[in-house]
């Protein structure tokens, strides 16, 4: 049986339920965090866990029809685990893919990571609105949605969380992209939750 419990991407209060779920569940179950951006290593550092070998990185994306998900262990995760959740995510109709080192972001979150980054600083040094951004990154790639279009799904309060938690981690991460962002959830815009982000959908 698979059970699931969402928080929002901060870092102890995934902690804090990684650890309440140790307390909680038998010694053979699995626990797997779904954590866009920080890695299981980052999440368990420190904690007094009964068995952090039955703990790893599960992520899958939204909309909920994407197959991919991506399995990334730490230092002490169980080397069986990972071939036993490749098979039964098959088995389920994912398609899985094994994050062979810690990395933030996974395989395709670190390189979404990058052009995000990029559209919204494209965007806020005034070069071209979102709308015309999104436009010409779906004529050129085929895509049914735009970076910008994107995030206002995720919610941009999500997604100044995770560029947050990568300029910590990265020197090099500017800062106009955030403080972009900022901008918009000051205003209550965070996306399609809020009714409106970088678009307006109370007139959808």
């Amino acid at each position: 049986m698979c059970r699931g419990q969402c928080v929002p991407e901060r870092l102890e209060l995934k902690r804090q339920m990684i650890a309440r779920l140790d307390e909680l569940a038998t010694p053979d179950t699995i626990i797997a965090s779904n954590s866009s951006s920080y890695s299981i290593s980052e999440i368990i550092d420190g904690l007094k866990l009964s068995n952090d070998r039955r703990i790893l990185s599960a992520h899958c994306y939204w909309p909920p029809e994407t197959s991919a998900i991506e399995l990334m262990g730490h230092a002490n995760t169980d080397p069986a685990i990972i071939p036993l959740l490749m098979e039964q995510c098959r088995e389920h109709g994912f398609s899985p893919f094994h994050v062979k080192k810690d990395s933030m972001g996974y395989i395709y979150n670190r390189i979404w990571a990058a052009i995000k980054r990029e559209a919204l600083l494209t965007a806020a040094e005034g070069v071209a609105t979102p709308s015309e951004i999104d436009a010409i990154f779906k004529d050129v790639l085929k895509t049914p949605k735009g970076p910008f279009e994107q995030m206002d799904v995720v919610g941009l309060d999500v997604v100044l969380n995770i560029e947050e938690h990568y300029a910590e981690k990265r020197k090099d991460v500017p800062l106009e992209p955030r403080e972009y962002l900022q901008r918009f959830i000051s205003d209550g815009l965070l996306g399609v939750k809020s009714g409106r982000g970088f678009y307006d959908y109370e007139k959808s």
